[in-house]
């Protein structure tokens, strides 16, 4: 039998990318959610934004995770506890905090009136090119590719504070493909759907080529936008 807390995930990642589809629909209730996406930013804008975040999030960044899911329920099942929904409460508080830092960015932004040219979207990418290829990327992401050495490394703290460490942990892999959205793939499904699948692979992949392919992506991007 299927365990509650993996229907609930798979509820909420399906509820998510529908309420995405929703957002970019071209249809009436299509364009009212993107209106509450697009309103000002002030304290009603900010919770439209911080929902908008926080729909992302979900349906972008519980997938990567759900090899992770999968090995802490393995070795529960083996040590006959639970605690598999707890491990993911946990991990969804970390993300949870990103979206709230991302909106009060994204914000802040606005208010201050901060043109998103051509320059500061290559600005973005560049930083996001550098960070996919230092020390602190390769550290987060080796974790993230051994869930089973993660979990009998950190078995005894228990699963919520497990959820934590490896949201932590996921964070520090995919924060800056994440803030990429700052510049125009905020709501946008393609770049949703591409971004979900490059930090699966990374995740499932072993060595630099693909963190590294992703920088040279995000530079080439940077290049174009400086030239054009």
């Amino acid at each position: 039998m299927t365990a509650p807390h993996w229907l609930a995930l798979y509820g909420l990642l399906l509820g998510g990318w529908v309420a995405l589809w929703a957002w970019s629909a071209p249809t009436s209730w299509g364009t009212l959610l993107r209106d509450l996406c697009l309103s000002t930013p002030e304290p009603q804008g900010l919770v439209a934004t911080t929902g908008m975040w926080l729909l992302m999030s979900a349906a972008m960044m519980l997938p990567t995770a759900i090899p992770a899911f999968a090995t802490h329920d393995d070795i529960a099942d083996t040590q006959g506890t639970g605690g598999g929904a707890a491990l993911v409460a946990g991990y969804a508080l970390v993300w949870a905090g990103f979206a709230v830092a991302a909106a009060l960015v994204q914000t802040a932004l606005a208010t201050a009136d901060i043109p998103r040219t051509g320059a500061f979207a290559a600005a973005l990418l560049i930083s996001a090119a550098a960070y996919q290829v230092s020390p602190m990327k390769a550290a987060c992401l080796s974790k993230c590719r051994r869930p089973l050495v993660f979990f009998m490394q950190h078995w005894a703290e228990g699963p919520f504070r497990m959820g934590v460490r490896l949201g932590a942990t996921c964070l520090g892999c995919c924060w800056a493909l994440m803030a990429l959205g700052l510049i125009g793939g905020a709501m946008s499904l393609a770049f949703m759907a591409l971004a979900t699948v490059l930090m699966t692979l990374e995740k499932l992949g072993r060595g630099p080529a693909i963190p590294v392919a992703i920088a040279i992506a995000c530079l080439a991007g940077a290049g174009f936008l400086i030239g054009a």
